[in-house]
């Protein structure tokens, strides 16, 4: 761990690894203890003990349960995540031990966003056979009827979850042209749907939905959204895509959609096991994969970041935080 190198007594321990310019505003405005490896809850709560600082900057794996809530310092005044996501902590259990538990929302709504394109895009088109071939020196020519993909202008996309990020891939996809149905618990008003069709059941919609795309939260209690018999809803042919929870899906129902052809192809950067996640789906040649890397850009990573010591600053201030959950 390193310090602000100054003697003033630090009030933030940012336990996971952050962007530069993120770490020299902690250390310059809170005399940070910045981590040089992400910890998890047992390290983080030793760390707490050790530092008495009012307040932890955290992410995901910093996995805090209940029990881990109960051992939090008293001296503990926030947790700030910077995420949108904070599905890896009991947050009543923090707030029963008086803690406020923060997140980093809309920062990172863009780059999400324009990732779900790129996993339609390179989906549909077959970029992880193509990029093999060229990696593999390309020497066999293809003629009219090989490799052929997926247009991706004028198709229909179905969303589920018209969130912040579900919006903007909306917006995006109306730059191809194409037609947008959307599943939400609630209807937009008019202004946010911009055109989008509302499709008030699930099974209503996967069934007129020839690319989908989820935008919407884990619930544990629900289990997996995309099983067996929802992928069989979606038309024979189509494109599936997963840039929000790795655990909204079945990978067995999934891997065994692909394989059948009842998916053309599936564009993910969640799995439900990370890192580890089934390798099954690297192997599988119609899926293009990434690390979970949505909100990998400088000026994103920078942002969530800033939020969320914007959340630290606030309590430590004694002013309610903008982003409480």
């Amino acid at each position: 761990m390193s310090g602000a190198g100054s003697a003033a007594r630090p009030q933030l321990l940012v336990a996971r690894r952050v962007p530069p310019a993120v770490a020299e505003r902690a250390r310059r405005e809170f005399g940070a203890v910045v981590v040089e490896q992400d910890m998890n809850a047992e390290e983080a709560l030793r760390a707490l003990r050790e530092l008495d600082v009012p307040a932890l900057f955290t992410g995901p794996k910093v996995k805090l349960t209940a029990a881990h809530a109960a051992e939090l310092p008293p001296g503990l005044r926030v947790i700030a995540n910077a995420s949108v996501g904070y599905d890896h902590m009991d947050v009543a259990a923090c707030r029963d031990r008086g803690v406020l538990v923060t997140n980093a929302p809309d920062v990172l709504t863009d780059c999400t966003a324009d990732l779900t394109m790129m996993l339609i895009i390179n989906a549909c088109r077959r970029a992880s056979e193509y990029a093999a071939i060229m990696r593999d020196g390309w020497r066999k020519p293809y003629g009219m009827p090989d490799l052929l993909g997926q247009r991706v202008s004028g198709r229909t996309l179905g969303i589920v979850g018209m969130g912040r990020i579900g919006q903007a891939v909306a917006q995006r996809a109306r730059g191809f042209g194409m037609r947008v149905l959307y599943h939400n618990r609630h209807r937009l008003p008019a202004e946010l749907e911009a055109g989008a069709e509302y499709v008030a059941r699930l099974e209503d919609l996967l069934p007129r939905s020839e690319i989908l795309s989820l935008h919407l939260p884990a619930s544990p209690q629900a289990g997996a959204l995309m099983n067996r018999d929802t992928f069989a809803l979606l038309p024979r042919g189509a494109v599936f895509v997963n840039a929000a929870r790795g655990s909204l899906v079945d990978e067995d129902a999934l891997i065994e959609a692909l394989q059948s052809g009842q998916l053309f192809a599936a564009g993910l950067d969640v799995f439900r096991s990370e890192p580890d996640f089934d390798r099954r789906l690297a192997e599988l040649p119609n899926t293009f994969l990434t690390p979970h890397v949505a909100s990998a850009t400088v000026e994103t990573r920078d942002a969530m970041g800033f939020r969320a010591l914007d959340n630290v600053a606030a309590v430590l201030a004694g002013r309610a935080p903008p982003d409480a959950v």
